[in-house]
């Protein structure tokens, strides 16, 4: 697989939470001839899932794009990495992105797109415009293999705090993407097939947060996960 590749950058130097750039690729796999041209990389974290998309896509062009990383941070490893031309280092709000409407043929969001596009119409309103017609939306994020409902579990809670809202099941966020733009956009949702995997990396980096987490998930936190993969084409 190509993800092996990147071993070195499965450590808690590099990731952020669960292995986004497994996340990525088996994404990509879903969908192999979206990526094209000019991509942003919504939620880029320290740059992992840019430096995949550039090596690893036919992208032309990665705005790595982040809120809690510094754009100056990021320049720097893509300068190491020798792909300061291809992956330009942005710093900037989901919801206040300074970019042009129809600018991007590809726009990706790896294991962050749950942290600001739960409110309503936030995809209709605040991403889709950014797409060329024809263009697609990759997104991953943490989900349930079922809702809730009105109460969230104690356990849940007791992990993931306020987060917990953020979790949702792949009926939910498909029917959550179309809000307000039903005849605009077709929209593919599954679980990925790569859960543990996905998880272990993240347990390996021995990273304290992801030691946290582990505890959780053997008291019953992964019976109630998934990841939400959504592959969304504009019409």
């Amino acid at each position: 697989m190509r993800t092996e590749k990147y071993q070195e950058f499965f450590t808690k130097e590099f990731l952020m939470g669960p292995n986004s750039i497994r996340l990525l690729d088996e994404l990509l796999e879903k969908a192999p001839k979206a990526l094209t041209g000019r991509v942003l990389d919504l939620g880029c974290g320290r740059g992992l899932t840019s430096l995949f998309l550039a090596k690893e896509t036919a992208a032309e062009q990665v705005f790595a794009t982040d809120l809690w990383i510094s754009a100056t941070t990021n320049a720097r490893s893509f300068e190491a990495w020798g792909e300061e031309k291809k992956i330009i280092p942005i710093h900037a709000d989901a919801m206040e992105l300074p970019y042009a409407e129809a600018y991007f043929d590809a726009i990706v969001s790896i294991d962050a797109y749950h942290y600001f596009g739960c409110a309503d119409n936030v995809f209709a309103e605040k991403i889709l415009s950014l797409l060329k017609k024809g263009g697609y939306a990759l997104l991953a994020v943490p989900g349930l293999k079922q809702e809730f409902g009105e109460k969230v579990p104690a356990l849940m809670n007791e992990w993931a705090g306020e987060d917990a809202k953020t979790f949702h099941s792949c009926e939910w966020w498909e029917e959550h993407i179309k809000q307000g733009a039903e005849d605009k956009v077709e929209v593919t949702v599954m679980e990925s097939e790569r859960y543990d995997v996905i998880w272990n990396d993240w347990y390996r980096s021995g990273h304290e947060y992801a030691l946290q987490d582990k505890v959780f998930m053997d008291k019953g936190v992964a019976d109630m996960m998934n990841f939400v993969l959504m592959v969304v084409k504009k019409l």
